[in-house]
């Protein structure tokens, strides 16, 4: 098989001038041939996209999932495969929402084993005649990813089954984890063969190839990307379980944007990120994103809706029509209520046979008037819990109708027989009520189904005895588990394991009132009738779109090996600090001011000793030492604690809590930057700090002279951010007439006096450097939150200012990468003691070379938090 863009080539090749007429070819950058990838980006082999647009106007949307939406048989006279759509198929039927101009290509497997042989001809086929990319993979290693992984990891325990017995689910297996990686690694390939990085867009499905976006990502640094999700998403406590759950998350993250089809789904996954990964989420405007090295992935609550038009053709075939007919005389006189599901475990078919029994039981007198009739399609895994389905379900319908039953009349009507699509549309429209009692499912569109075959049409109302004028009605009874049901307003929810209530669910289904029917049924069908297929993947496309917008303006590359890569994304003028730089401009200056921040600088974030090692003093002490410097420690501790822990850097300057505090070396006394009234604040915030410490496990006060912090990194992460919401909340309502400001930060919600903040210490070093006729010609500023913030506005306006040198080298810098004021930044701690080292160096090769000079002295800052 060749890419579209190798065939563009061939057309080229062959001397046919290519026709620009209607339908626009498109040149892609990556032109390949099997097993062959271009390397033609002049970046890393790990970023093959473009900095400059492209002039093509038609996007291209690259759809991948599990299976092609494709229908295959087999010619018995010739053997030569033959194809069609599947209309079936979600990934077909969502075209009607991308809009003409894009051109749509499906990556994805074939649900028939092609032999070896013939696999290049029919990839060829389905590339030319439909624009699908056949992944072919092996059977064995198809059976353990699919039947394996899939099938007896993922979908049990995304279904809330854990497997506490090998009965339950499947123990986890690595080597059909493995499998998993490698068919996602195959998916990847295909996807690179047609793809044109810097237009299409790829839109990935489902939980089969949830790895694939890193493989994706990995070879193509700015793929707009999206994943959508059409699975539960369990809580923390059932997906924590998961040997490989960071692996899955972080591939996840590697998308621009995933979907859900609920807000439940998508807050157990924000949970999952929170936990597991240490990541937190904001919503701005309507949207809800995560920062995840410079990226924000973009998180998208829309649930899926049905192709109406589909359903529509169908209702209009004289097939369906004869066979409501024939409904309607085998089911005369008796309502009938329907339920259609999947025979497997998570569907609830044996308690709603349940729920039917004991409906009969309490009503008698539905008996010989009311009829379950229930369609079972068959199960799509393997599997003995799939057996045990079966077994309990023939045996309760059994029970069932023996009990209840008459001659001529079966209380349960089982049909597990496939059915053709007519013939389920017929059950639909016959049917007074539906009843959908799954345990637990990702979404489940029989409602949407049932709704729109209510609506029926003027054929069907004649074939009916209704009056096309007059009002259709429905009923539903959906379980609270299943993804439909929030959109459901008008339905019976009902918790299917609790049989009583949903027996009396039925009833009361049955006993409505006509008008109560039609205003459900209105209610319901206009919903429906609004948010279909179409409405889902264009808003979809809108959301990628949106979510991709600025990738061509950040600078990317990646990190990290196998299912631990990711892409860090930075502004163009974010640049990473480098030692060489830094040691550049050091050398060649005289008056130099640099500060540092402590906790994620000096010492790790979250570290239980927090007390400064030797490595860190010994570099401090080298750094004083050099005339040329003046060094200062700008810190959120109390100045006890810094007079105690830096007592032998006498010529280091301190700063304390956040610069309220400020002692330029060890010989001066400590002394304030402003001037404070009284602190009567206090005696009001410290008692609801303390209401909130216990009732907050694992927080704690840190009380200082000029503010209270209450600290909650070692609580449970959800309940310390909500505690730390409602405690901002309330600490801001009771101090509103107080001069304070109340702040929350990195597991921190801290009360102080307004105005003192760490830029207080930047510009009382900066206002004395001056005062001294020693204007800084550099200026050094390292910090790694929020807090950190005012040193790096502060030192960044001082440039247009009359404080610094004219020629003065400013180098602000974050820890990490992220949205911050600084122009720069290190990966971590390590590189930050690794270039004070250099800088301590450069002084020490300095002073063995130059005389030193004893009038000559410089600043430098560093911030302790």
């Amino acid at each position: 098989m060749v890419s579209r863009s190798y065939s563009n080539l061939l057309d080229l090749a062959s001397g046919d001038s290519p026709s620009f007429s209607g339908e626009r070819k498109r040149f892609p950058r990556v032109a390949t041939v099997p097993g062959l990838l271009s390397e033609v980006d002049d970046e890393s082999c790990n970023s093959a996209g473009s900095d400059a647009p492209s002039s093509v106007s038609q996007e291209r949307m690259i759809i991948v999932g599990n299976q092609l939406p494709l229908r295959a048989h087999r010619n018995e006279d010739d053997g030569e495969w033959c194809f069609s759509w599947d209309e079936d198929s979600l990934l077909l039927q969502l075209k009607d929402g991308l809009g003409e101009d894009v051109e749509v290509i499906y990556v994805g497997c074939l649900k028939e084993d092609i032999a070896p042989n013939q696999q290049d001809d029919v990839a060829q086929t389905l590339l030319e005649t439909f624009k699908c990319v056949p992944a072919f993979i092996p059977p064995e290693l198809f059976t353990k990813y699919y039947h394996g992984f899939c099938k007896q990891h993922l979908w049990p325990l995304f279904h809330y089954m854990l497997p506490l017995s090998p009965d339950l689910g499947g123990r986890f297996n690595r080597s059909l984890w493995q499998a998993y990686v490698s068919v996602n690694k195959i998916f990847a390939d295909k996807v690179m063969e047609v793809i044109s990085p810097d237009d299409d867009f790829v839109w990935v499905h489902d939980y089969h190839l949830m790895v694939l976006p890193t493989f994706l990502r990995k070879r193509f640094n700015r793929v707009k990307l999206g994943f959508f999700l059409h699975s539960p998403f369990p809580s923390s406590e059932i997906y924590r379980t998961l040997p490989v759950r960071d692996e899955i998350l972080r591939a996840l993250l590697n998308s621009d944007l995933i979907g859900f089809h609920t807000f439940d789904y998508a807050k157990h996954f924000l949970s999952c990120c929170g936990r597991m990964l240490g990541l937190s989420y904001q919503s701005k405007r309507g949207y809800i994103g995560l920062e995840y090295y410079g990226r924000t992935v973009s998180i998208k609550i829309l649930p899926v809706g049905i192709h109406i038009g589909q359903l529509q053709s169908v209702l209009n075939l004289p097939e369906t029509e004869a066979k409501v007919t024939e409904l309607l005389y085998k089911f005369r006189g008796q309502t009938v209520m329907l339920g259609v599901d999947d025979m497997d475990i998570f569907k609830g078919i044996s308690l709603k046979l349940l729920a039917m029994e004991q409906l009969l039981m309490q009503h008698p007198e539905n008996i010989g008037e009311v009829v379950l009739v229930q369609i079972a399609n068959p199960a799509r895994g393997r599997g003995r819990d799939v057996q045990e389905v079966l077994s309990e379900t023939y045996a309760t319908v059994k029970r069932i109708n023996n009990r209840f039953g008459r001659p001529g009349y079966d209380p349960v009507v089982l049909i597990d027989n496939p059915l053709q699509f007519y013939e389920r549309i017929a059950y639909y429209v016959i049917a007074e009520c539906c009843l959908v009692t799954a345990v637990r499912d990702g979404m489940n569109l029989i409602p949407y189904e049932y709704i729109i075959c209510r609506q029926g049409n003027e054929k069907l109302d004649e074939t009916l005895g209704l009056d096309p004028s007059a009002q259709k009605k429905s009923m539903l009874v959906v379980s609270e588990f299943i993804g439909c049901s929030p959109s459901l307003s008008g339905a019976i929810r009902v918790n299917p394991w609790n049989i009583d209530a949903v027996a009396e669910a039925m009833d009361s289904a049955l006993n409505v009132s006509e008008a109560e029917k039609q205003l459900r049924h209105e209610k319901h069908y206009r919903y429906v009738s609004t948010h279909d297929v179409a409405y889902w993947a264009r808003s979809f496309l809108q959301d990628l779109e949106r979510a991709c917008g600025d990738h061509l303006r950040r600078r990317c590359w990646g990190i990290g090996f196998g299912l631990g890569f990711r892409v860090i994304a930075l502004d163009p003028n974010f640049r990473k600090l480098s030692v060489e730089h830094i040691v550049s401009a050091y050398k060649r200056t005289n008056n130099r001011a640099v500060l540092l921040d402590y906790d994620g600088t000096l010492m790790p974030t979250g570290s239980l000793n927090t007390t400064p090692n030797m490595e860190a003093v010994g570099i401090l002490n080298n750094l004083c030492r050099d005339p040329k410097n003046v060094v200062f420690l700008v810190s959120g501790k109390d100045k006890k604690t810094l007079t105690e822990w830096f007592s032998c850097c006498e010529k280091l300057g301190l700063a304390a809590e956040h610069g309220y505090f400020i002692r330029p070396n060890h010989d001066s006394g400590w002394e304030t930057c402003i001037s404070l009234p009284d602190f009567d604040w206090k005696q009001i915030a410290e008692p609801i700090m303390k209401l909130y410490t216990e009732t907050t496990d694992g927080s704690t006060i840190e009380t200082k002279e000029s503010a209270l912090v209450w600290n909650y990194l070692h609580a449970d992460p959800d309940f310390g951010f909500c505690q730390a919401k409602e405690l901002l909340d309330h600490l801001e309502s009771v101090l509103a007439n107080e001069p304070v400001s109340v702040k929350s930060g990195q597991h921190v919600v801290e009360v102080k006096p307004q105005g003192v903040n760490k830029g207080l210490a930047a510009e009382h070093l900066l206002a004395s450097m001056r005062q001294k006729g020693k204007l800084p010609d550099f200026v050094l500023c390292i910090g790694d939150d929020r807090s950190d913030e005012d040193m790096f506005e502060v030192i960044m306006r001082a440039k247009t200012g009359s404080h610094l040198s004219p020629v003065a080298e400013v180098l602000a810098c974050t820890v990490g990468q992220k949205p911050s004021k600084a122009k720069y930044y290190v990966e971590d701690r390590s590189e930050i003691l690794r270039m004070l080292q250099a800088l301590a160096n450069a002084s020490e090769q300095a002073a063995k070379t130059t005389p030193i000079l004893a009038s000559r002295g410089d600043g430098v800052i560093i911030d302790r938090e």
